[in-house]
């Protein structure tokens, strides 16, 4: 199958291409920048110049391909306009040919009061409200729309942990709240596997690992100072992300387990952490 995905030279989107190329992919993707061009080049990818506002480009790469991912997110106050747009121009130029993989995230539960799927009702923070709208949208035109919804990544060569989590690492309340976390290897392979899923399924994003953050700011800190930081003073340190990472969320991969056969293999996040 030839794919084209957004994104692909970002913290998920290296390993995601990887993981096509070894089901058998031809891929190819969005590079907004000559770093960006030669780090797919590496990878195995033909880069297509472009950003997420090049509609035009968009639509025509994904008239090129046989599948689509969209894992690329436009930064500002326009996140969603852009996120929207990009998604419509993909999903045109690619018609009813193949899925088109969406990117959302488990955020949009907000806090889950004890482990739940993707059927639970959805509280977001302000930081993720606007996704909800876009999904919903992406789901309801026609072709082969399929959403994919990760967890909390980590893993080597960034993510969220690793730029908001530094030292002296935040404890924000008591650190009782779950991370529901997920490798960035593994969650690479589900989009890969998505490619196969029916028309309009949803998909969690999660390795299984359930986490309290005190815990993982204990690995973390590693003997070393933690900040103990209420809410609001952690939305002074971080922003308005300091919201999500206040959640207490515990989510299972049972679906995409079942329908894919997605065996996320990185299982013990706390001892990767503290590698």
């Amino acid at each position: 199958m030839k794919v084209f995905l957004t994104g692909g030279s970002g913290y998920v989107g290296r390993p995601t291409v990887r993981a096509l190329r070894r089901h058998g992919h031809e891929v190819s993707a969005l590079a907004r920048s000559d770093a960006s061009a030669r780090v797919l080049t590496e990878l195995g990818a033909t880069p297509v110049p472009g950003d997420l506002t090049a509609t035009d480009v968009l639509r025509a790469a994904a008239a090129a391909a046989d599948g689509v991912i969209h894992l690329g997110q436009h930064y500002g106050d326009d996140t969603a306009e852009v996120d929207l747009a990009a998604a419509e121009a993909l999903q045109s130029g690619l018609g009813d040919r193949g899925p088109y993989v969406h990117t959302g995230g488990v955020w949009v539960y907000g806090d889950t009061a004890g482990v739940v799927d993707e059927d639970a009702p959805q509280n977001p923070p302000a930081i993720t409200a606007w996704r909800r709208a876009n999904e919903e949208r992406v789901l309801s035109r026609g072709g082969h729309p399929v959403l994919v919804m990760p967890g909390l990544v980590y893993g080597p060569g960034g993510g969220l942990i690793e730029t908001f989590f530094a030292a002296p690492v935040p404890l924000i309340g008591d650190g009782t709240n779950h991370w529901a976390l997920v490798h960035v290897e593994d969650i690479a392979e589900l989009y890969a596997l998505a490619l196969r899923a029916p028309a309009k399924s949803v998909y969690a994003g999660v390795g299984g690992q359930n986490v309290p953050l005190a815990d993982i700011v204990a690995v973390l800190a590693a003997g070393g100072p933690i900040a103990r930081l209420t809410l609001a003073e952690a939305v002074e340190r971080m922003g308005p992300i300091a919201e999500a990472f206040a959640l207490d969320q515990q989510v299972t991969p049972a679906r995409a387990r079942r329908e894919l056969g997605w065996e996320p293999r990185h299982l013990d996040a706390l001892t990767e952490l503290r590698g």
